[in-house]
């Protein structure tokens, strides 16, 4: 049977609204025309409410790792002390960065598809009373573990140390309010909850972090954020900024708004329940201990070749989904429920989902997953 329709539902980059689509199709404006300025500034302003903060963002034409090594670039001097929160791949990925720059890391480190909690970062901080800055992720994308932010903040505040949080799968996806929780620097990317194509992330951060970009000794020249403080004040970048995601953004932040960011939220959330309750019917079993709700990460059940799994789908049904990550390559995959997704969207998934698992030999009565996850979604 010939597929027609094709889904996106991996854990970025997600799909794109069809209005978000046609603004890519605008004629290209130069960055320093007036026009281009006003909407760049309208975009960062709309990044304060995404946020939910005073502060100004800075937008760089990078992936979301380049935010991470933004951030520790400026942030972290060769030898300071940081404490990482390692529970997954890009938890590992902070280490990595931290520790090219230099940075002597304490990690906590967690089994992949567990979390630390704000109990245990207390504990390492009180050892550790010299730490700079702690690092951590709003949403551990290869899991699909959700931090207890919040409470990271909470404890960290207390001190002399930042915390910078990895919010490239969770902003716009989970709650985040980075001033009313006291988080100092939070960095993201377009691809995922902003429903936008990749190739834009951003850094934001307040006062106490910016004492540490004042000190800052590494050498540094494209992600040099004293360069973009500079010049956000003419509502410009250093460089070329991404302007064709920019315009995308602002009708991305026109539709976010419209619909509300706490039904955002519940929208995620809703159709995260569904899917954990779709899979459990299956008869499969949910990968993280503390699952959040931008990413559902499921083990492979035994007799199925996980690597096929995701290509099957992907070919035979059109939709696209993810595998694991590092060791767990072919022994999870991940669906999301970020930016522009919705009940059929999902259920599309779900069914195809169905299918490909009973081609390859998983035993489960058809009809299960879509069934439970369809009763989740008629509750209010």
């Amino acid at each position: 049977m010939k597929t027609l329709y094709k889904f996106l539902l991996a854990p970025g980059p997600t799909p794109l609204p069809e209005e978000v689509r046609l603004e890519g199709a605008r004629e290209i404006t130069h960055h320093k025309h007036p026009v281009a300025k006003k909407m760049f500034r309208k975009v960062t302003d709309d990044m304060k409410w995404l946020l939910g903060t005073k502060y100004d963002s800075y937008l760089l034409a990078s992936s979301g790792s380049g935010a991470m090594e933004t951030a520790v670039q400026n942030l972290v001097n060769t030898g300071d002390k940081v404490i990482v929160i390692n529970a997954g791949n890009f938890g590992g990925r902070w280490v990595k960065i931290n520790k090219a720059y230099g940075a002597n890391v304490i990690e906590i480190k967690k089994d992949w598809g567990d979390m630390a909690t704000p109990a245990e970062l207390e504990a390492v901080i009180k050892e550790n009373p010299d730490t700079v800055a702690v690092f951590c992720q709003l949403s551990e994308t290869s899991t699909g573990a959700c931090s207890d932010t919040a409470g990271f903040a909470k404890i960290v505040s207390k001190t002399n140390a930042i915390l910078v949080v990895d919010g490239v799968s969770g902003i716009g996806v989970v709650p985040l309010k980075m001033d009313e929780w006291n988080v100092d620097v939070v960095v993201g990317g377009s691809q995922k909850g902003m429903m936008l194509p990749p190739g834009m992330a951003f850094i934001c951060m307040n006062e106490k972090a910016w004492k540490l970009v004042e000190n800052n000794k590494q050498h540094k020249f494209y992600f040099d954020l004293k360069l973009f403080q500079k010049k956000l004040v003419d509502n410009e970048t250093p460089w070329t900024p991404p302007i064709g995601i920019i315009y995308q953004a602002d009708k991305a932040f026109e539709m976010m708004k419209a619909e509300g960011l706490e039904n955002v939220w519940a929208r995620s959330t809703k159709l995260a329940k569904g899917i954990r309750t779709a899979m459990k019917a299956m008869n499969l079993e949910l990968f993280a201990k503390c699952p959040g709700d931008a990413v559902t990460t499921v083990k492979i059940p035994d007799g199925v070749d996980g690597k096929k799994v995701t290509s099957v789908i992907r070919d035979k049904y059109g939709i696209t989904i993810a595998g694991g990550q590092g060791d767990f390559s072919g022994k999870i995959f991940r669906l999301g429920h970020m930016g522009y997704m919705d009940m059929y969207s999902e259920l599309a998934c779900l069914a195809a989902l169905e299918l490909t698992l009973k081609e390859l030999g998983h035993k489960f009565e058809i009809g299960s997953g879509v069934s439970a996850f369809m009763k989740e979604m008629a509750q209010e």
